[in-house]
């Protein structure tokens, strides 16, 4: 009778021992800062490919010496396989994740320095040296900071003085007071111009943050170029120029010009005697007390306020195209509303799906808008066109004042408080036309969907009161207005103003 055959002893396999030995060494020298957690986490994204290499290897080996021994080869099991689908996945996602630019995608989510606690700890630096340089005869001064606030003040002599406050976020005291070292402030000069530079890249790709405070002689024309950090420039005789992104730049008391190019930044802009410029994309913007013009060209995502501008007012976006030739009130504009008092035309307004009130308008005035109301008040003679689609049509017109009407609402009616105008109002439209005491102005209103109504100033409703103060600086809101509801299937209309 035959023996049953035997079946060879299977060889051990020694990658379980191999990925232990390796995950050991990796921890333990993590614990002992021999290496960072974050260094770690580069080498692995980049070299993990080398860990399926070797793990072959050692399959490739284990093999062989089965083969020559007359054993079994021991093969990968499922948990074995477990294991490389793990690694697999945890190598690509690393991989897929170094490739990210962590400090753009915190400027773009406005992520601060104390808000990734996992990546070290902050270590801040408030004592350290002033820096001082003379400022040429007729000289300016460009400030360049990628990670921080900059804070420009007023210089009782001839000399610029520049002080910083630090924070480093380092795994350990070492590491940051080495990098504190590698990012100290940089002056330059070249010809009249000088030239200071945080320098927050000087230890590479860190998380350095500098708050620089800048005291510069009021003379001086001063450019800045700042990312993630607030800008704040007071008292200066020459031109101010700022790039700014995900900050608040406010700049008070300038003689000469102001030009901002804001990207996600909200901006604050008083007592100017020249023009101010502002251009991209921003939030809040409030202009106020600017003698000369104010250019405001971009998406504005929040809310506009201006107040008194001496000269031409221009804004343009995607959605609202207004000129004016001088405000001595306010404006006050966001998604959904456009309300102004006291300007000088000619006006010039072309928008969508924004209510529209303006007060106290003197001069020429050419408005055209959708989807929402439009009320306009004269103040003294000018020529007035209004075309509004889905949406009623408002005039208020002084008694002293005489003008030639010519109204028009398809699917709407005509409404006067002017015997002197004859109206016709049928199921399809209505319609009104005729001339009030000397006609020395010409009012064309235009309205499909709506209606038109002509009024005597006297009988206009008064402007909206400022809702009362609450106590610590906030005020009572006004109710809320019912939602908008775009006629005839339209999209809802973006945020931008």
């Amino acid at each position: 009778m035959s023996s049953p055959a035997v079946t060879p002893r299977r060889r051990r396999s020694m990658t379980g021992p191999f990925v232990l030995i390796v995950v050991g060494m990796l921890f333990l020298f993590g614990n002992l800062h021999l290496i960072s957690w974050g260094r770690l986490g580069y080498l692995f994204a980049h070299y993990w490919p080398l860990l399926l290499i070797v793990w072959g290897v050692i399959k490739l080996v284990e093999h062989q010496r089965a083969k020559q021994q007359g054993l079994a080869a021991p093969g990968i099991g499922a948990g074995g396989v477990f294991l490389l689908m793990v690694l697999i996945v945890a190598g690509l996602t690393a991989s897929q994740v170094s490739r990210v630019n962590w400090d753009e995608l915190g400027r773009q989510i406005d992520v601060g320095d104390n808000d990734i606690p996992f990546f070290g700890s902050v270590h801040t630096y408030d004592d350290l040296p002033q820096l001082t340089q003379v400022l040429p005869a007729g000289g300016s001064v460009k400030i360049v900071n990628d990670r921080g606030a900059v804070n420009v003040s007023l210089s009782n002599d001839d000399q610029i003085r520049v002080s910083e406050q630090k924070r480093i976020r380092a795994e350990s005291q070492q590491d940051a007071d080495k990098w504190n070292q590698q990012t100290k402030p940089q002056i330059s000069v070249n010809g009249n111009l000088v030239t200071i530079n945080a320098n927050t890249r000087g230890a590479g790709d860190h998380g350095v943050t500098v708050d620089l405070d800048v005291a510069i002689p009021r003379k001086a024309s001063v450019t800045i170029s700042s990312q993630r950090g607030d800008v704040h420039v007071m008292g200066r005789d020459g031109t101010v120029e700022v790039s700014n992104q995900h900050g608040e730049v406010s700049v008070d008391d300038v003689k000469g010009d102001v030009t901002l190019n804001m990207d996600r930044s909200s901006a604050r802009v008083s007592q100017v005697s020249g023009d101010v410029a502002i251009q991209g994309r921003s939030n809040d913007v409030s202009l106020s007390e600017v003698k000369g013009a104010a250019h405001l060209n971009g998406e504005f995502m929040e809310s506009v306020k201006l107040s008194k501008i001496g000269k031409t007012v221009s804004f343009k976006s995607s959605r609202t195209d207004l000129e004016l030739a001088k405000l001595d009130g306010d404006l006050d504009l966001d998604s959904g509303d456009l309300r102004a008092n006291d300007m000088a035309g000619p006006v010039r307004l072309i928008t969508r799906s924004k209510d529209v009130n303006l007060l106290g308008v003197a001069g020429d005035a050419r408005i055209q808008d959708e989807n929402s109301s439009v009320e306009l008040h004269l103040k003294s003679a000018g020529n007035v066109q209004v075309d509004n689609r889905n949406g009623d049509i408002t005039v208020g017109v002084p008694d002293k004042l005489g003008f030639k009407l010519d109204a028009r609402a398809r699917g709407g009616e005509v409404q006067s408080d002017f015997s002197e105008v004859k109206i016709n109002n049928d199921d399809r439209e209505g319609s009104a036309s005729g001339t009030v005491g000397n006609g020395a102005v010409r009012l064309v209103l235009n309205s499909e969907h709506g209606t038109v109504t002509i009024r005597r100033a006297s009988l206009a409703p008064p402007t909206p009161p400022e809702p009362p103060a609450l106590p610590g600086g906030g005020k009572v809101p006004h109710p809320p207005r019912p939602p908008k509801v775009p006629p005839h299937g339209d999209a809802a209309e973006p945020t931008e103003n």
